[in-house]
């Protein structure tokens, strides 16, 4: 058996199924993610961590972080419900490279941006960890303070 270096308990991968509302959602959105068309699909797939997190991150740019964590917070429980439907059970990797994790894992940090910019730090430290032991490549890319 090959270890990951990554994933040093062997904890297999939670992938989220191609049934999954993100993915008709990013079907929709396309490569623009425009946010009005995000807030139609929000309402139209309210489960949709996509959804969710395109409107955090447009808050965010916006610089309304009370929204953005709002609407992170929203994507966030939903991939959450979605990830343990799946399997997860708390722990293990949610790669980003699976199309139908990405929501999930932008609303996640999404969520700890507007955490940072409205300084609840705790939070800020539980989500890095968090967004780090899902998917530890991602979680570099996307810094949260």
């Amino acid at each position: 058996m090959t270890v990951n270096p990554q994933n040093l308990l062997g904890i297999p991968e939670t992938l989220l199924p191609q049934s999954h509302p993100d993915t008709e959602v990013a079907a929709v959105l396309g490569t623009e993610e425009s946010p009005a068309v995000a807030r139609e699909q929000a309402a139209l797939h309210p489960a949709s961590s996509l959804a969710w997190a395109v409107l955090a991150e447009d808050a965010l740019a916006g610089e309304d972080p009370i929204a953005a964590y709002a609407y992170a917070r929203v994507g966030y429980h939903r991939g959450l419900d979605a990830l343990r439907r799946s399997g997860w059970r708390g722990q293990g990797p949610v790669p980003y490279r699976h199309p139908q994790n990405r929501g999930f894992l932008r609303a996640l940090a999404a969520l700890g941006r507007a955490a940072a910019a409205i300084n609840e730090e705790e939070e800020v430290t539980r989500i890095a960890a968090f967004l780090h032991d899902c998917d530890a490549a991602y979680a570099q890319e996307n810094p949260l303070g």
